[in-house]
């Protein structure tokens, strides 16, 4: 992809998240948005940029990238161009551990793990019904292998919460509909760990998925170990899935959407896909979570709705094509 369009898609975001910021049920005029950023100005301004608007946007930029590379990587390796986190269950795993992790008192820390574990069992039982379909490499055959897995996440959710607290399940369901609006500091920078971690690896292994996208066979004679780059980039991609889903819920198809623009802008190798899926699906989130504060005010959409009604007319002319 060409040096201008890598600027536009960081411009994109950087607009995308100004305008997140000044725009809400109180809007911040352009002048008063930089003096509070730059720490001047009145007191009003600067409590809702610094206290509620940037800690939100940032935790949007950052479930989006996590779950742009997420699904950029899952699609390359299984060679599937409806692989997202959400479609195939993982998301749907990682919000039944973080649940189950929620209701024993596990810390923001460690809650990311206890959604990873979930993810990985997602992950293990959609091929395993896949498997047993005698389809693994079917696209639609493991899509509707993470369907199920995603609908028995869901019942597990809630037979989990079935006696507990209402604040516990209050907050079940938010790990259901996805939301950003709680973002905080701490929050930030435990997702922010784990995306550096989780990224960073998928970038290291970027060559192989460049392999593996050429084809199981083909990836063999070139000499890469196939089964083991398959897990290994399916474990890093979850623990992204998962880390996100720990931070801000279930908030599906953005993994699946933005990998496609990319490559649409002329992006081939995996290293660079990634990268611009991260900002891709960081300026996706932001807009989507924006438009959900501003269509029903004082109201807000939850940010898994939102993306839902971008994703499925997309997912559904994918899937035509695929008929």
């Amino acid at each position: 992809m060409s040096p201008a369009r890598w600027v536009v898609l960081v411009l994109a975001l950087i607009l995308a998240s100004l305008l997140a910021v000044s725009v809400g049920t109180v809007s911040i005029p352009i002048s008063a948005l930089l003096n509070a950023l730059r720490g001047v100005g009145e007191a009003m301004p600067m409590m809702v940029v610094w206290t509620l608007r940037i800690p939100r946007v940032t935790l949007a930029i950052l479930v989006g990238a996590g779950l742009g590379m997420s699904g950029a990587a899952l699609q390359g390796t299984m060679r599937n161009p409806l692989a997202e986190p959400y479609l195939l269950g993982v998301s749907g795993g990682a919000a039944v551990g973080a649940v189950i992790g929620l209701s024993l008192g596990l810390g923001a820390a460690l809650l990311p793990l206890a959604a990873f574990a979930g993810a990985i069992v997602a992950v293990v039982a959609a091929f395993f019904v896949a498997h047993a379909a005698g389809a693994r490499g079917d696209p639609r055959v493991l899509l509707m292998a993470g369907v199920v897995v995603g609908a028995f996440a869901n019942a597990a959710i809630m037979v989990v919460m079935a006696n507990a607290e209402p604040n516990t399940v209050r907050n079940a369901l938010w790990w259901m509909m996805g939301s950003v609006g709680d973002a905080a500091w701490p929050q930030i920078a435990i997702l922010t760990g784990y995306l550096v971690v989780g990224g960073g690896a998928l970038l290291v292994v970027g060559r192989q998925i460049d392999v593996l996208a050429l084809g199981e066979d083909a990836a063999a004679a070139l000499g890469l170990d196939v089964d083991a780059a398959i897990r290994r980039v399916f474990f890093i991609a979850s623990l992204l899935a998962a880390a996100t889903v720990s931070a801000a819920g279930l908030v599906g198809f953005v993994g699946l959407v933005v990998p496609h623009i990319v490559r649409a802008a002329g992006v081939r190798g995996h290293r660079q896909l990634l990268v611009g899926s991260a900002i891709t699906g960081a300026t996706l989130v932001v807009l989507a979570d924006l438009l959900g504060r501003v269509l029903r005010p004082p109201s807000e959409l939850p940010l898994g709705a939102v993306t839902a009604l971008i994703g499925v007319p997309f997912f559904l002319a994918k899937l035509r094509r695929l008929a």
